[in-house]
């Protein structure tokens, strides 16, 4: 049988339980999920040279790295070609590109350093996401920014800031899509601190100096990410759970980001959501694999992913929860890297879209908690691949596998010859 007679059967399965397939696919295909551009050349920029610093690592070395912005924008092209469903931008500031014998220092940026990018997105009918670079500076290297004694320093890393924030709102006005800009730092100490509370009240009064900048609370999305810990700083982290978390919840406009690799081990985000949204209008993710710590593995199409995506679809928030990737893994093919982790991302949301979630729910209201479990366990051997097809198939992608021999011939032909 080919995909639509496959299909076809699998929708009358579907059906049977209460769930449109054909209303699913066409919704899917209008949620947008923000790509990083850093996967193709591992988290380094081009406003510096050097490794990365404050906390982040990037591993592995495998050939045909992209070095140039008109690199890493092919390289995103094809990435993009392979994966089904609307995408959105996310840049992080180090990002800027600049004419020849042009610099600027992070805290004088201009929207005008990101034209290109704009011009990149409109073209691709994308919106963009944004994020301040506190890593991987000279003003970053003793592991503290925001929250640094030194005034100085602090101060340069809040004009970094709002230069961002202004950016932000320029991507927004170009693209007509609202800008989620996400503020995340590394900073912490390597060994046991002698005061905790003083650098998190100097981060707390540096983001407020950031958000101080005027924006349209319409196009700007600010939000604040939490961390475990980072390499070098793995004693104590300023920007803990709690703290970010507070962060949020007491300043009005500014939501909570939830990166799934920035807890503890025992912890997940899927059971977060739901928390979260009990209390935020909106909220963010950003959507990685860890193992172990947050080591930023490629995403799979792996337990937590699916209860992830479980709880934004039937909570029905998917106007409310902003999805982003972030990975970065430089020891295999970045853009098979790219591909794998948004098709299994879409992967999750379709499952969780054609899960027959309002009779689950019933059940579980009712207390018929055998009916539940035995449904729960019926739901998972449905015929989804025929779903997941259909949908790759209207988006114009390939469904299967053999989208790496189109990765395999790229490499060959662009890749290897860098």
């Amino acid at each position: 049988m080919n995909i639509k007679e496959r299909y076809a059967l699998a929708k009358e399965i579907y059906a049977k339980l209460g769930v449109d397939t054909d209303a699913v696919i066409a919704k899917l295909k209008e949620i947008p999920v923000s790509l990083h551009c850093w996967q193709g050349d591992d988290v380094i920029g081009f406003d510096h040279e050097g490794p990365l610093t404050g906390g982040i690592q990037t591993t592995g070395n495998y050939p045909g790295k992209a070095t140039t912005p008109a690199q890493l924008m092919q390289d995103m092209d094809k990435a993009m070609s392979l994966m089904p469903g609307k995408k959105k931008l996310n840049v992080h500031a180090c990002y800027a590109i600049f004419e020849n014998g042009e610099f600027a220092d992070r805290d004088k940026l201009e929207p005008k350093h990101f034209a290109k990018w704009v011009e990149f997105a409109k073209e691709r009918n994308m919106g963009i996401d944004f994020n301040p670079t506190f890593f991987s500076h000279e003003m970053a290297n003793d592991g503290l920014t925001l929250a640094h004694p030194d005034e100085k320093i602090r101060n340069f890393w809040i004009e970094h800031g709002k230069a961002c924030i202004r950016i932000s709102e320029y991507f927004a006005k170009e693209t007509g899509v609202p800008c989620v800009m996400n503020i995340w730092t590394g900073d912490g100490y390597k060994d046991i601190p002698a005061d905790r509370l003083g650098p998190r009240v100097r981060y707390k009064e540096s983001i407020e100096a950031i958000l101080s900048e005027p924006y349209d609370k319409n196009l700007v999305k600010p939000c604040v990410e939490s961390k475990v810990f980072g390499i070098g700083v793995e004693a104590y982290t300023v920007g803990s759970a709690e703290f970010s978390l507070s962060f949020a919840a007491t300043h009005d406009g500014c939501m909570p980001l939830m990166d799934n690799g920035h807890y503890h081990p025992t912890e997940v985000v899927s059971d977060k959501i739901p928390a979260l949204l009990a209390f935020f209008p909106e909220l963010a993710l950003h959507i990685t694999r860890p193992i172990r710590w947050d080591s930023d593995h490629v995403v799979l199409f792996d337990d937590e992913t699916k209860e992830m995506a479980k709880e934004i679809i039937r909570n029905d928030a998917l106007d409310k929860v902003y999805m982003a990737l972030d990975y970065f893994d430089a020891s295999i093919n970045r853009i098979s890297a790219w591909v794998v982790g948004f098709r299994s991302w879409q992967k999750a949301l379709l499952m969780a879209m054609t899960t027959p979630n309002a009779m689950l729910k019933k059940l579980q209201d009712e207390g018929n908690f055998t009916e539940l479990m035995v449904m729960q366990e019926e739901i998972k051997t449905l015929p989804f691949g025929d779903i997941w097809a259909m949908y790759c198939e209207e988006c114009g992608v390939i469904a299967d596998s053999a989208w790496l021999d189109d990765v395999k011939k790229y490499e060959e032909e662009v890749l290897l010859k860098r």
